[in-house]
């Protein structure tokens, strides 16, 4: 049980990381990238999923 939540724990963590690239490499103001870091920061799972529908392209 706990290799699988540790499994999970660390797909969340690559995906957060590369939304977190994602949204280096976007066009958005400095601003907007603070507050999309933010989000998926602290809200790692559910910040993904807004990131995901609803956050900046890449470039």
């Amino acid at each position: 049980m706990d290799f699988v939540s540790g499994l999970g724990g660390l797909l969340i963590l690559a995906l957060d990381i590369w939304a977190i690239v994602s949204v280096l490499q976007s066009g958005v103001p400095a601003l907007n990238k603070v507050l999309w870091i933010l989000l998926i920061l602290v809200l790692p799972l559910i910040g993904f999923i807004i990131w995901l529908v609803a956050g900046p392209k890449g470039a």
